[in-house]
């Protein structure tokens, strides 16, 4: 079992639905989990971006991302969560360091793979320092799949896996916290 929040497209799109929109169907989805823990070089490089290298490097290992499937993002990231300071880190700006995707990455998924969506172990799929929130914004433009905050990705294996996600119904919420019962 996972836990995380689920973002709806209103969160970013005034004309986006709510939470309470997304069907079943598109609840229970395939999945995919790439690890990129080693990329991060023991939490000395908090600003790394999934890309297309990564992508490819990883299909070669575990085969072609399956259309319609959501692609989640191992950071190593959750076993910060008992410490705001670690898991929000900030510099002396105040500007806020924590992995996540690339635009491009994004993108590529998005027209070269058909996913479904997006999820992550961090605070959300747009690294820290991308304050614009590009690609919550790509993804939300439809109503597809942005999963944060995830927890036991760790437990997961690369492939095999099925997912359910239970957020709460809200009436035009803009998200919601989730339980996610991952199946291998």
């Amino acid at each position: 079992m996972l836990s995380g929040y689920l973002n709806a497209p209103i969160s970013f799109h005034q004309e986006g639905i709510g939470i309470d929109k997304y069907t079943a169907e598109k609840l229970i989805l395939p999945a995919v989990v790439i690890d990129i823990c080693k990329q991060i070089n023991d939490n000395t490089n908090f600003d790394y971006k999934l890309n297309i290298t990564d992508v490819i490097t990883w299909e070669k290992q575990h085969g072609k991302i399956p259309s319609g499937c959501v692609v989640l993002l191992h950071t190593g990231w959750a076993k910060k969560w008992e410490n705001a300071n670690d898991f929000m880190p900030q510099d002396k700006d105040g500007n806020i360091h924590f992995p996540g995707f690339s635009r491009d990455v994004s993108e590529f998924l998005l027209t070269e793979r058909q996913i479904a969506g997006l999820g992550i172990d961090t605070h959300g799929v747009d690294a820290g320092i991308d304050t614009e929130f590009s690609v919550n914004r790509l993804l939300l433009e439809k109503p597809r799949i942005v999963l944060e905050n995830l927890s036991n990705l760790d437990k997961l294996p690369p492939t095999g896996i099925t997912i359910a996600i239970a957020p709460l119904r809200l009436r035009d919420g803009s998200g919601s916290p989730v339980g996610v019962l991952a199946l291998f």
